[in-house]
C-alpha cells in the first residue's frame, strides 16, 4: 500500500511519472501481485483523500509535468522557477495549491483543445465532467468559496444562472477538462504498465461525499440537507479501534430512501465508473451500508450521535452488478457489526483483517491468525490510519507486548515488525497487504493519517535509497518462502 502522492518526484508530491512506473517495477522485482492506492480525487480543506472535492475527477497534483514537458507543453525551466517544498519526504500542500495550477495553466494555454482525443474524453465523460469543471471554475471566481455560500441562483442551480456562468467563465472550464484529460490520459497508462508487469492495481472508494463538493452541488436531493442546502446531520463515528474518542467526521449523511427510489442509480453510476478504472475495488467504511452512525450537524458531544440502519442488501447487489469483473473488498474494520459480516459473505466478499488489532492478549481474538477460518480474507498488518509497526512498538512497554512476544516466539521489540510480516504472509489469507513504511520499518515520522486530526496528515514520501537490496532480497525470500 502506497498513494500515488507518497511517490518521489522533483515537484512536491508524487505523480504519475517515470518514479510511479519505477514502483512497478519494484513491485514486480519483489514478486508482488498488488498495489493499493488511497483515493485520487482533488482535495479539498484538509488534503485528505477522503474528502474530495469530486468522486469523478482525478487529483490534478498527479499530473507528471515531465511528460508535458515531452509533449511540448511546458518548458523545465518554467516549472524549475517554483517552489515545490523543501523537503523529499513530507508534502507542502500550500506551495503545491499556490503553484502547481498556475504551471498547468500554461501547459494548457499550449495545448491544442482540437485535439480529437480530448474531445472524445469529453464527450465521452461529459455526464460528470461538464458539471466538475464548472464548480471548480465557480471555486475560483467566488475566492474558493464552498458552494453553499454562492449567490442563491447558482448555489441553487437555477438554469439562467448555470447558462451565464458557463459563458462568463467557458476558458476557465475549458481549463479543468484539460487538466482531468492529462490525468486521465496518465493514469491508463501507468495501469496499463502495471497489468502487463502482472500487478493489479487496488482503488480505494470513499464511502461518503465531502460537503463542500460538486457531487452535493448537483444531488442535494440524495443527502439530508435543509432548503438553503444546509446540513442536518452528518457523518460520525462512534469510540473504536482507530479514535478512542470516537470521530465526527462532518460529511452530509445520505437520504437512503430518495436513493432506493431510483434503484440507488447514483450508486450505481459511481461504482462503474471507479470498477474501470481498477482491477480491485475497496469499498470503505462498508458497515455504513448495513448500519450507519450520525450526529446533528450543531452537535458537538459524540455520545449524541445515534445508529440508523441503512439500505443493505439492497445496495450491495447494486454494487455487485454494477463492478461487472472488478473485485471487490468490502471494509469492515474499526466498529464491530455483525450484520456487516453477515452480509460480505453472503456476497462472496473477502473478510478483511487487521494484523496489529489482534495482541490484546486474548487467544480468542478474532485478528490472531490461528483464529482465520476462511481464507477468503485479505489481511492487513497496519493501515493507513494506524501507527506504523515500528511507530507501534516505541509506544508500548515490554509488559503490555508481552503477548506479542510469545505469540510471535520473539524477544525484543526490534523483531517485531519483521515477525508481523512473517506471521501474515505465513497465515491462510489469500491476500496480504503491507504499507510501504512497514517495509521500510520507519517509525511515526511516516505515519500517514492521525484520525480526529488537521494539518499533520496524508504528507509522507518515500526516497528511492531507502530500501537497500538487502532489504528487498528479504522481502523476495518471505514471497517465496510463503508462496505468496
Amino acid at each position: 500500500m502506497l498513494p500515488i502522492s507518497s511517490l518521489p518526484s522533483a515537484y512536491g508530491i508524487g505523480t504519475f511519472g517515470n518514479a510511479a512506473f519505477k514502483f512497478v517495477d519494484l513491485l514486480a522485482d519483489l514478486k508482488q501481485k498488488y498495489w493499493q492506492i488511497l483515493p485520487m480525487g482533488p482535495l479539498s480543506v484538509g488534503d485528505s483523500p477522503f474528502q474530495s472535492i469530486s468522486l469523478y475527477a482525478g487529483n490534478p497534483y498527479y499530473i507528471d509535468l515531465d511528460d508535458l514537458v515531452e509533449n511540448g507543453l511546458l518548458r523545465i525551466e518554467e516549472i524549475n522557477s517554483y517552489r515545490w517544498g523543501d523537503s523529499s519526504d513530507n508534502i507542502d500542500y500550500s506551495v503545491l495549491y499556490q503553484n502547481r495550477y498556475t504551471v498547468l495553466w500554461s501547459a494548457y494555454e499550449r495545448f491544442d483543445c482540437r485535439n480529437a482525443q480530448y474531445i472524445a474524453f469529453c464527450d465521452r465523460n461529459k455526464e460528470w465532467l461538464a458539471d466538475y469543471s464548472l464548480y471548480m471554475a465557480l471555486k475560483y471566481h467566488t475566492d474558493n468559496k464552498p458552494w453553499y455560500e454562492w449567490e442563491e441562483a447558482i448555489r441553487d442551480r437555477q438554469e439562467e444562472a448555470l447558462t451565464q456562468y458557463r459563458l462568463q467563465l467557458a476558458d476557465q472550464i475549458s481549463f479543468w477538462n484539460f487538466c482531468q484529460y492529462e490525468f486521465y490520459r496518465q493514469w491508463d497508462a501507468l495501469k496499463q504498465y502495471a497489468n502487463r508487469k502482472g500487478i493489479q492495481m487496488i482503488g480505494d472508494v470513499p464511502f461518503y461525499v465531502a460537503y463542500d463538493s460538486v457531487d452535493v452541488w448537483t444531488h442535494r436531493e440524495l443527502f439530508e440537507l435543509d432548503s438553503n442546502g444546509g446540513l442536518v446531520r452528518v457523518a460520525a463515528c462512534p469510540p473504536d479501534d482507530f479514535a478512542k474518542e470516537g470521530q465526527i467526521w462532518g460529511n452530509p449523511v445520505y437520504d437512503w430512501d430518495t436513493m432506493e427510489a431510483d434503484g440507488f442509480c447514483w450508486w450505481g453510476d459511481r461504482i462503474r465508473q471507479q470498477a474501470a478504472l481498477f482491477d480491485v475495488l475497496k469499498i470503505d467504511h462498508f458497515l455504513g451500508i448495513v448500519k450507519y452512525f450520525s450526529i446533528a450537524a450543531d452537535e458537538t458531544d459524540i455520545r449524541a450521535g445515534r445508529w440508523s440502519k441503512g439500505p443493505g442488501k439492497k445496495l450491495a447487489d447494486v454494487i455487485e452488478e454494477a463492478v461487472g469483473d472488478t473485485k471487490v473488498i468490502a471494509e469492515n474494520m474499526g466498529t464491530v457489526l455483525p450484520g456487516v459480516n453477515k452480509l460480505i459473505h453472503k456476497m462472496g466478499w473477502p473478510d478483511i483483517k487487521v494484523l496489529l488489532f489482534a495482541f490484546n492478549g486474548k487467544a480468542d481474538n478474532e485478528y490472531l491468525p490461528h483464529n482465520y477460518t476462511d481464507s477468503n480474507t485479505v489481511l492487513y498488518v497496519g493501515t493507513h490510519d494506524n501507527d506504523t509497526l515500528v511507530g507501534y512498538y516505541r509506544n508500548h512497554t515490554d509488559y503490555e507486548l508481552a503477548y506479542m512476544y510469545s505469540y510471535l516466539n520473539i524477544e525484543n521489540k526490534e523483531q517485531i515488525s519483521d515477525a508481523l510480516i512473517r506471521t501474515a504472509y505465513a497465515s491462510v489469507a489469500d491476500v496480504v497487504i503491507l504499507q510501504m513504511q512497514d517495509i521500510l520499518q520507519l517509525g511515526n515520522e511516516a505515519r500517514m493519517n492521525q484520525p480526529s486530526t488537521i494539518g499533520t496528515n496524508w504528507k509522507w514520501r518515500f526516497t528511492d535509497e531507502l530500501l537497500p537490496e538487502e532489504r528487498r532480497s528479504w522481502i523476495r525470500t518471505q514471497t517465496a518462502l510463503y508462496r505468496r
